[in-house]
């Protein structure tokens, strides 16, 4: 019996083995067939001939050369201001041709992500325009939007802010030039930008809305330029932590922005901080100044909302003016938070490139609210008109405010009724 056994015991051992070396020469003959198989095709033809046929070497040069408006409107910008941007920013988008192919240009490359950013079409759209796979689309337009940022932060945004008292002072002149609000140095506001939800990230993104998104915060300058962004904080944090754990927040509670220290108004006595105006969805302090709330307000009080939203609605107006013209802002950005956060990044800075460049065609008057001199009735934006985005939320609502930021709130409002008084305020109110 114990032979038996044995003997059937090495029968199985060595047909097991027989069995292994049969599958690993089946293995190998595959490894060498995978291995000598030529690929079919580097590059599908219709792709081939994007150096002859795409959008940038038809019908993009055709509007350059026959339609300089039309160019404008595809691109957001004139030929020239795109030819000064590529020169920028192609040293760092530029690729070398290999011996297989040829690399797509980098003029291509920008085009393809200021129409991107122009349009919020899909990546399978712009496929088609362009020429391009969707697989290298997806690589070429984060490479591009990191560059454009990069290169424009410098010389268009004052980053991270103006950095001393006289810088600060050019600030608040302008406001009370424009706007006739003193000691202003800038108008603050956020928006919750809509992504798709993150795999795996559960409810991090998930805000007041029901939607997911990352929370863009800005200061606006009183001409309608970004002092500030902060951009990538998630969907969930409450709206007034979003700003609390901003650096321009916490600059501004630690006394680190190098703001002029509080003086009197014009033929005043109680000091005066240097503010930024508000809304609602801020809780105010001492150097964050919002309304009154809308109950039973007196002539006074009604005379210093007005006075702060003529102020405040700059900020309003620079994200309506840059969702107008940027409309990769009015649809859900479909890219991971770090992707959309560079979108978003992008968008601003060219926000503050064409408004320094090109400010009458990028936004002429009927882009701004407009208090009409006749009959002193306000003359919306023409943004305004559109639809409302379901991309791009406020922030909720907060209340608070410290006993020494409702002494300063008084202060402004009864110089707006005495000293700083203007004819024209109490017609609109």
């Amino acid at each position: 019996m114990l032979e038996e056994e044995l003997f059937e015991m090495a029968e199985t051992a060595t047909m097991v083995y027989l069995a292994g070396c049969v599958l690993e020469s089946i293995s190998d003959d595959d490894d060498d067939r995978r291995k000598r198989r030529p690929r079919s095709v580097w590059q599908k033809k219709w792709l081939k001939r994007r150096e002859k046929e795409g959008f940038c070497a038809k019908l993009l040069m055709e509007l350059r050369e026959e339609e300089p408006d039309l160019y404008r409107n595809v691109m957001r910008m004139s030929s020239e201001q795109f030819d000064y941007l590529l020169n920028l920013v192609k040293p760092h988008i530029a690729k070398a041709d290999t011996k297989f192919r040829q690399s797509i240009s980098a003029e291509a490359r920008l085009a393809l992500t200021l129409r991107y950013l122009a349009t919020g079409e899909s990546f399978n759209s712009l496929r088609l325009l362009f020429r391009i796979a969707q697989p290298t689309i997806s690589a070429i337009i984060p490479e591009v939007l990191d560059s454009i940022y990069k290169i424009l932060v410098g010389d268009f945004f004052k980053k991270p802010f103006p950095k001393n008292e006289v810088e600060w002072e050019a600030v608040a002149k302008q406001f009370w030039d424009k706007w006739q609000f003193p000691h202003c140095i800038g108008a603050v506001d956020g928006k919750h930008v809509v992504i798709n939800a993150p795999p795996n990230a559960g409810s991090l993104y998930y805000n007041y809305k029901g939607t997911h998104s990352i929370v863009l915060m800005g200061v606006a300058d009183a001409e309608y330029k970004f002092l500030y962004v902060d951009v990538g904080r998630n969907g969930r944090f409450s709206d007034g932590g979003v700003f609390t754990r901003c650096s321009f927040s916490q600059g501004l509670n630690r006394s680190e922005l190098h703001l002029p220290p509080p003086k009197p108004l014009p033929f005043r006595e109680m000091p005066v901080p240097y503010v930024l105006v508000a809304d609602d969805a801020f809780a105010m302090q001492p150097n964050i100044m919002k309304p009154y709330a809308n109950r039973g307000l007196t002539m006074t009080q009604r005379v210093f909302n007005y006075r702060l939203s003529r102020a405040r609605r700059i900020i309003e107006n620079v994200f309506g003016i840059m969702s107008a013209r940027f409309r990769v802002l009015r649809h859900p950005i479909l890219l991971d938070p770090e992707k959309a956060k560079q979108v978003i990044l992008a968008c601003a800075v060219l926000h503050n490139f064409l408004m320094t460049v090109n400010k009458p065609t990028y936004a002429p008057a009927s882009a701004f609210d407009q208090y009409d001199a006749e009959d002193n009735l306000l003359r919306p934006a023409d943004w305004r008109a559109e639809a409302p985005t379901a991309s791009m939320h406020a922030l909720q609502p907060i209340g608070g405010s410290s006993d020494n930021a409702k002494k300063i709130q008084e202060e402004l409002m009864h110089y707006f009724t005495g000293e700083g008084e203007f004819n024209w305020q109490y017609s609109r109110v």
